[in-house]
């Protein structure tokens, strides 16, 4: 009980009974012209010349339900004055797949469900505001019983008279509560009506599902490249910048050089991130950067700036593995220098890339221990390193271990096929 007369004192209410009521008036223009047949066809009896109009006015008001415009205008407003939780339409996507896939047409019972929409809300709204103006009016008239008028209330042929003051007042309330509820189940109407003929289709779901798992999937690659590319530069920068305090007033040539390494690296990880958040501020991002297996020698040059001693082992062309598979086996090695950088006890990092006609081999071995004094607790542990790589890998289709080898060194071993199968 209580609960009903809160919903009658609410706004919203009224809100969504005006949104009908606007329905049924932006239909009048139509009237005209639904009424020229009728006009046309004058021997026909009143009756059916009122059926006639009627059902040419329901035809065009469903013609104009066909727009997409209409579409979109109608759920921003069922969205604001009901309340309702409507998503955008989904915008259709040009025919580019086979001529049988539905996620590029809408069907014919989707296409009119927009049209049955507006035929609901112009019912509504006109059955609505003129029940509730009757009863508004007769709320207001009828406690004119006080003052000694007669008043009454007359619907085919049922009569309600109050003589007496209170009567009249009693109906008249009466009257304005009825108005009101009238109102209220209006509103609920649209809006049980609302996520059924507004909300998306079942075509439109699978659109907005395969549309978040494509910007899903690519703010996971933009969190690796972030994690694998910036990562390793704040790692490095931050232990050649403590070498370099360490050695600034013994050895200056060398801090220098150490200061110089820094520079060239966080300069190229502000291009990553430039491209990054480009990405994902959905503007146009510059030119994606673009290191391979052939910037390794790059990538081995950094890390013994960095006080790393670093002791590659290549075997095979580099250059044969291109494009995805290069760029990852790239990351796949930065990651693993990293790692040995920032949770290594020092020592030589051995890392061998054989490469076959078949098969990419990629291994990173480091000592294991408490670590030097200048990364002992620099570097928290974010966790997502090797679950990032293992996915990585398994998106490849390759096999990837890690884990300790001996008491004293850790190692990372990835195999990538060449040639993936179809």
């Amino acid at each position: 009980m209580l609960r009903g007369i809160r919903s009658l004192l609410r706004g919203s209410t009224y809100a969504g009974a005006l949104f009908a009521y606007c329905g049924a008036l932006a239909s009048l223009p139509l009237l005209p012209f639904a009424a020229l047949p009728a006009m046309a066809w004058s021997s026909a009896s009143a009756g059916v010349q009122f059926a006639l109009t009627v059902l040419v006015w329901s035809v065009l008001i469903a013609v104009i339900g066909l727009a997409r415009t209409t579409r979109r205008v109608l759920i921003a407003c069922a969205r604001r004055m009901l309340g309702v939780p409507l998503p955008d339409p989904v915008v259709e996507r040009r025919r580019t797949g086979s001529p049988g896939d539905g996620s590029s047409m809408a069907s014919g019972a989707d296409r009119l469900r927009t049209p049955l929409w507006l035929l609901s809300q112009v019912a509504l709204g006109w059955a609505g505001a003129q029940l509730s103006v009757l009863l508004f009016i007769a709320g207001l008239l009828l406690p004119g019983g006080w003052a000694g008028a007669e008043a009454g209330l007359s619907v085919n042929g049922w009569t309600l008279r109050a003589d007496s003051g209170w009567q009249s007042w009693a109906a008249a309330l009466f009257c304005l509560l009825l108005a009101a509820a009238l109102c209220l189940a209006v509103t609920h109407a649209l809006r049980w009506l609302a996520p059924r003929l507004l909300g998306p289709s079942s075509a439109e779901r699978l659109a907005l599902a395969a549309e978040r798992e494509r910007a899903l999937a690519e703010r996971n690659r933009l969190a690796h490249e972030l994690h694998d590319s910036i990562g390793h530069t704040l790692t490095s920068a931050t232990i050649q910048a403590a070498v370099a305090g360490e050695v600034l007033g013994a050895d200056p040539v060398a801090a220098r050089a150490a200061l110089r390494s820094i520079e060239e690296s966080t300069r190229a990880a502000l291009e990553d991130l430039d491209y990054v958040l480009g990405m994902l501020r959905e503007e146009k991002a510059g030119t994606a950067p673009a290191r391979a297996l052939t910037d390794l020698p790059e990538l081995f040059d950094r890390m013994r700036h960095a006080g790393a001693e670093v002791e590659p082992e290549m075997s095979g062309d580099c250059a044969q593995v291109q494009g995805t598979l290069s760029r990852a086996a790239y990351r796949i090695l930065q990651e693993g220098l990293t790692n040995a950088l920032r949770h290594g006890a020092g020592g030589p990092i051995r890392v061998k890339v054989a490469t076959a006609p078949d098969s990419l081999e990629l291994d990173v071995v480091n000592r294991t221990g408490a670590g030097s004094a200048m990364t002992r607790g620099a570097f928290p542990t974010s966790g997502h390193g090797l679950p990032g790589l293992f996915e990585r890998v398994r998106l490849l289709n390759g096999e990837m271990e890690a884990g300790p080898e001996g008491p004293e060194h850790w190692r990372l071993t990835v195999r990538l096929p060449v040639r993936l199968p179809v």
